[in-house]
């Protein structure tokens, strides 16, 4: 589709500031970073915390959309006003969480089980005078796909810049199939443009979804994309990644991490969530695997790595990412 956009998923811990300089410089192709949720507090300041990865000089050059999780419309009004002085020119709203200590206040994907509520902070939000678009990222509902209707009814009272779905349900976790049917079912109703989330790992996956889904106006990909840093590029038309980027990229990573944390041991721990998901460009080595997450010095972390590099890097990634024993 002319015009679509590519998006990286916002990650807790993996898509942050320090990653989508780097992934930018390195791989290029995304024309969207989703900034991974900012929670504003009762106190309308974004902390120093928050300013490390909403700050303009950190996202300098970056295409960068922020999100924010809350089910207060007063602190989602002064968080989007203040985004929109930092000079972002869209907001996304997170309804799509399905973390247990996100849902027990109701928010993310646990505001889709109130929709009284739900309308209310929309109707405040909407009538606010924030005068940057709004988007939504959501899930098809809480445990039954049946719920997507009424909450797409809700929906389509706003005028959403963007409707972002990832096709699963908060019971659902990430696990199991995505439920295509689900958006389709509904799909000739939704008024505003498109974007599909969920378990494209491939670029042929995006094809097949663009097709599905009559050229959504974004295909947006997270773990796949932690896991082949080049999809996107790819998908352009480009080159799969080589191993020399891999490790170019991963090296500067790791540093870049280090010198954020000030403390080489805890960029140690994050690049291990990273690893979680890049070892699936290689070929299965589940020795190699676990002994990535059993490390505990750098040294041994290293060597289980070169190991992962020492076999096969795929042209696509295996889906793969599950815990390790």
């Amino acid at each position: 589709m002319k015009g679509q956009l590519l998006a990286a998923a916002p990650m807790e811990g993996l898509t942050t500031a320090v990653f989508r300089r780097l992934h930018h410089q390195y791989f290029g192709g995304t024309d969207l970073y989703y900034i991974p949720f900012i929670t504003p507090t009762v106190e309308p300041k974004f902390t120093d915390r928050h300013l490390k990865e909403l700050s303009p000089e950190v996202n300098a050059g970056i295409p960068v959309v922020p999100q924010l999780l809350s089910n207060r419309s007063a602190d989602f009004i002064w968080a989007a006003k203040a985004l929109q002085d930092l000079g972002y020119k869209e907001v996304n709203l997170n309804l799509g969480c399905p973390s247990g200590t996100v849902v027990a206040k109701g928010k993310g994907s646990g505001f889709l089980r109130d929709l009284y509520a739900l309308e209310r902070f929309l109707d405040e939000i909407f009538s606010a005078g924030i005068d940057i678009p709004i988007s939504v990222k959501t899930r098809l509902g809480w445990a039954n796909t049946e719920e997507f209707g009424d909450i797409l009814n809700l929906y389509k009272k706003y005028p959403l810049s963007l409707l972002i779905v990832h096709m699963r349900l908060k019971t659902d976790q990430y696990k199991g199939e995505v439920r295509k049917e689900a958006l389709l079912e509904h799909l000739d109703e939704i008024p505003f443009p498109l974007g599909v989330n969920g378990d494209m790992i491939t670029t042929a996956d995006m094809t097949d979804f663009s097709k599905t889904f009559r050229d959504p106006k974004m295909l947006m990909v997270g773990r796949a994309l932690m896991a082949d840093p080049a999809l996107f590029r790819k998908y352009k038309g480009g080159p799969a990644a080589s191993l020399e980027e891999i490790k170019n990229f991963t090296s500067a990573l790791f540093d870049a991490y280090t010198e954020a944390f000030q403390n080489r041991r805890n960029a140690m721990m994050r690049m291990k969530e990273f690893w979680f998901f890049q070892a699936n460009l290689f070929e299965e080595n589940s020795k190699a695997f676990k002994n990535i997450f059993k490390s505990k010095t750098e040294e041994d972390f290293l060597a289980a790595i070169e190991e992962i590099e020492a076999g096969r890097l795929l042209t696509d990634a295996r889906f793969g990412w599950k815990k390790p024993l």
